[in-house]
């Protein structure tokens, strides 16, 4: 969803430097982090910078603490986001020829809320969030809508992304903002790598 439908990254990563910006010494790495792995759910992500960049203990309050105060900075920000070009076009013209899932590291119940807010359930047969894994919500929809895997693409803008699409055995799509580092050349299954959604249909 963050950066396929909507261009809602910067968000996120205005929200990891707001979270942790008690500690000045450590933010740089942390937004980093969070760049890196792009698809990763921010419940791996809390847990990582604790024990690897802040070796510091992280109590269950403290986490919960932590994904309230991220949900509640990312929320109002992320529905106000525009449409990455092409996206809306696409929805409108092709949600009645294709079935068409949201798969989201964002937890569910928030994913679920954001989608509403911008009024486009109606274009999604589903959407699903964290904590299940992407790899588990793919094959559990291919599994019990009888899709044959080769005739579905995952479109997406992290690696975790293209490593779901590989588990399922499906074609990916690569989305790369412009001006953003391309860490799919060359990977197996990539059908084609975009800035946008604009003329996305071509590839389908």
């Amino acid at each position: 969803f963050d950066n396929v439908i909507l261009e809602s990254m910067d968000v996120k990563t205005e929200a990891f430097a707001q979270l942790f910006a008690d500690y000045p010494q450590h933010v740089e790495e942390i937004v980093r982090y969070h760049l890196d792995n792009v698809g990763m759910s921010r419940f791996e992500k809390f847990r990582y910078v604790y024990q690897q960049i802040l070796k510091k203990p992280l109590s269950e309050e403290r986490f919960q603490q932590l994904c309230d105060d991220f949900s509640h900075l990312v929320f109002e920000p992320v529905v106000a986001s525009p449409f990455v070009p092409g996206a809306k076009e696409f929805l409108e013209r092709y949600y009645r020829v294709y079935d068409l899932y949201v798969v989201s590291a964002t937890p569910q119940e928030e994913m679920q809320a954001i989608v509403t807010a911008r009024r486009l359930d109606a274009y999604f047969k589903g959407v699903f969030g964290s904590p299940i894994k992407k790899d588990e919500h793919a094959r559990r929809i291919i599994t019990e809508h009888g899709y044959d895997p080769k005739t579905v693409i995952s479109i997406g803008d992290g690696l975790s992304d293209y490593e779901a699409a590989r588990a399922v055995g499906c074609d990916f799509i690569a989305r790369v903002p412009p001006g953003e580092p391309n860490r799919f050349n060359g990977l197996l299954g990539v059908r084609a790598i975009i800035h946008d959604l604009t003329g996305i249909e071509t590839y389908l």
